[in-house]
């Protein structure tokens, strides 16, 4: 973060790199990567009977465990809600515990919670408790953050209890009405009552960043859920601007979005508007024409709204999550959490006790080095830039002092045989063994963050981004480990650039999916032309996506 806060960087056309490109295939041996780093897999966007999940908090624990994810975070809404994670109603309990201004003012007294007062002192319990039924596991106290002003947000405080979660949701989250703590004194400072306006978000990421310089806190994250589903900033999402300042509020815990939302299952793969498409295959609705191939269109689109954050250099990254509610199979329209789509973050033992713990994969997540898959598309993704002897990974930074003769790209992935479609999926008619059809590096310039005041603060393209190479079978070969190995090189490198990758298990010109470059095309071409089952869709329609790399030669 230190450059993007300090210098402004030139760009220019990324044209003269594409003539010079050489593309190759070899076999290789796993890149330098630290030794004591572990790839775990996670999901930090769920929901059971504490709020308006339809399962109780033990349920989603072992289908969080059952599907094999390594790390998971119990996220859901801030607000106020009348029942436990088990669905007993707070009024139930004897004696009624319900604290604060619901205890005697809103609605009927006693009978709604606030969500301070579950997080801080039931749900932490429960952690607590699964904790234990999953020792070798890593679970996090979280929240789905009703953000003032705009959508929602997954959230995740680490530290000793759920202290600081509480207050965060006390002062920030726009549908807590509560207002009885304001002015305690805690440790985190005197409570205060910010939850109206964009402002008001801003203060909270800001809080967060503050918590975790201070120590108060050991680490969290700031992650905005399912970004497109209210449309634009004036209906009550965002727009690239307001990501800026969140951003800019808080560096070390705002750092990126998912891109590709939950509720995959359900016929607009992720978003509950209605979406129609004209005979030219043009779709439209408030959420910029629903999904494309599962991810949103701040991310989907090249040279959008995501690329216009990484063309400032910002440490921006992209997640995808199960925003599991209730299981396609029993009426809903979601997929368990790892089910289908799964962060894969590489996580560094720091402590060298031969554990992973929640801290060290909060410093995995903000690293950058992680990536997102649908399907189980991949199970395995290294991806690396080499100039001489200085090598890094996703989410790092090289620094090349002059241009760079020969900058080496290379990509190792690897698909598992079955996923859980072939596996378990009954309600599905036809699975297939995840296999990647083709695999696009991107690129885009670097020029520099935007001054606040600037026009282009509020502009949510990189003009300068493109697909740069498109990888398939017959451009990469296969290691002694059974790895697929690609080794690409861009000479004279005089600009400078970040790049990342998507992948896909379509192949271009696919029906419905895919235009002629092998870019995704709107998902509700799929359920309009050939209404097919949505989580059948989902199966047949699987992609990955990266995060950046930034190669700095300015």
């Amino acid at each position: 973060m230190k450059r993007f806060a300090t210098k402004v960087f030139s760009g220019a056309a990324i044209g003269t790199l594409l003539s010079s490109a050489v593309c190759l295939a070899v076999a290789g041996a796993a890149p330098g990567t630290d030794p004591k780093g572990k790839w775990l897999s996670g999901d930090f966007h769920q929901h059971t009977l504490y709020t308006d999940g339809s399962t109780t908090f033990d349920f989603v624990m072992e289908k969080s465990n059952q599907y094999a994810l390594d790390w998971w975070a119990n996220s859901e809404h801030g607000g106020a809600r009348n029942r436990d994670g088990n669905g007993n109603s707070w009024n139930t309990y004897s004696p009624n515990p319900i604290k604060g201004d619901y205890a005697v003012t809103y609605g009927t007294p006693g009978v709604v919670m606030a969500r301070w007062q579950s997080l801080k002192e039931y749900v932490w319990e429960d952690i607590e408790k699964n904790r234990e039924l999953y020792p070798e596991k890593r679970i996090f106290s979280g929240l789905e953050w009703n953000v003032p002003g705009h959508e929602h947000c997954s959230t995740a405080i680490i530290a000793k209890d759920a202290s600081a979660i509480s207050a965060f949701e006390y002062q920030f989250d726009k549908s807590d009405a509560d207002k009885s703590r304001t002015g305690e004194a805690t440790p985190f400072g005197s409570l205060i009552k910010a939850n109206k306006t964009h402002a008001d978000a801003v203060r909270g990421c800001q809080w967060m960043q503050e918590q975790y310089k201070a120590g108060t806190i050991d680490n969290g994250w700031i992650v905005f859920a399912h970004i497109e589903r209210a449309g634009t900033g004036s209906s009550g999402g965002y727009d690239i601007n307001h990501f800026r300042d969140l951003n800019n509020a808080g560096p070390d815990v705002c750092y990126g979005f998912e891109g590709a939302p939950g509720h995959q299952a359900n016929n607009d793969r992720g978003f509950g508007n209605s979406v129609t498409c004209d005979a030219n295959g043009s779709c439209s609705s408030k959420d910029f024409g629903g999904s494309y191939g599962g991810v949103g269109y701040y991310t989907a689109i090249v040279g959008g709204l995501w690329d216009a954050m990484l063309g400032e250099g910002r440490r921006w990254f992209n997640f995808a999550n199960s925003d599991y509610h209730t299981h396609y199979t029993k009426g809903g329209d979601d997929f368990y959490p790892g089910e289908y789509q799964k962060n894969w973050v590489y996580v560094i033992d720091k402590n060298n006790d031969g554990q992973h713990s929640l801290d060290e994969i909060a410093d995995g997540m903000r690293s950058g080095n992680a990536y997102f898959t649908q399907g189980d598309l991949i199970n395995h993704l290294e991806f690396e830039a080499q100039n001489n002897d200085q090598k890094v990974s996703m989410g790092g930074e090289m620094d090349a002092q002059g241009t760079i003769k020969n900058l080496k790209i290379k990509i190792r992935f690897k698909s598992p045989q079955t996923n859980n479609c072939m596996v378990d999926s009954l309600h599905i008619t036809s699975c297939t063994a995840p296999v990647v059809d083709h695999i696009d590096l991107i690129a885009g310039e670097i020029a520099g963050p935007i001054n606040p005041s600037s026009p282009d603060y509020a502009k949510a393209v990189n003009s300068t981004t493109k697909v740069i190479a498109t990888f398939n079978a017959k451009n990469w070969e296969r290691d002694e480990d059974g790895y697929n190995v690609i080794v690409y090189h861009l000479k004279d490198v005089a600009k400078n650039m970040y790049f990342r990758l998507r992948g896909t298990n379509l192949a271009a010109n696919t029906p419905y999916e895919t235009d002629e470059s092998g870019n995704p095309l709107p998902d509700a071409l799929v359920t309009i032309n050939e209404n097919i089952d949505a989580a059948q869709e989902a199966w047949n329609d699987l992609w990955f996506y990266s995060n950046p790399i930034f190669v700095y030669v300015n």
